[in-house]
């Protein structure tokens, strides 16, 4: 059986979150980093900039979890509805993660460039 069409939107547009708060979370680590560079001891700084490195951490994860459930799907001889419908709730589960993150994300990054 092949993947249905409603997976792989699923998976293209976590792809595509995910890649939005690797960049921003790039761009706001660098923001922090140039901030610390002047004010080393700014615990604020500090705690965001840990937040954005993990969430680029949480990038990978999610990036190697979608990809474990893509393989489960495929490599199965006899995909079921039910394993169908478990990899569809798991991705769903995880887009609800990486939205959330990407919005704290944005925040943060916000929050780093209003400090420049």
């Amino acid at each position: 059986m092949p993947i249905p069409s409603e997976i792989i939107a699923l998976i293209e547009r976590l792809n595509q979150e995910l890649d939005r708060i690797e960049s921003d979370a790039t761009e706001g680590a660098n923001l922090a980093r140039a901030i610390l560079t002047l004010f080393p001891d700014n615990f604020i700084v500090i705690r965001l900039f840990a937040f954005l490195n993990a969430s680029l951490i949480f990038v990978e994860t999610s990036r190697r979890q979608i990809r474990i459930r893509l393989e489960d799907i495929s490599a199965s001889e006899v995909t079921t509805d039910e394993v169908i419908q478990e990899a569809g709730e798991d991705l769903a589960i995880e887009l609800g993660r990486v939205l959330e993150t990407k919005i704290a994300v944005i925040s943060i990054k916000t929050r780093l460039e209003n400090l420049r």
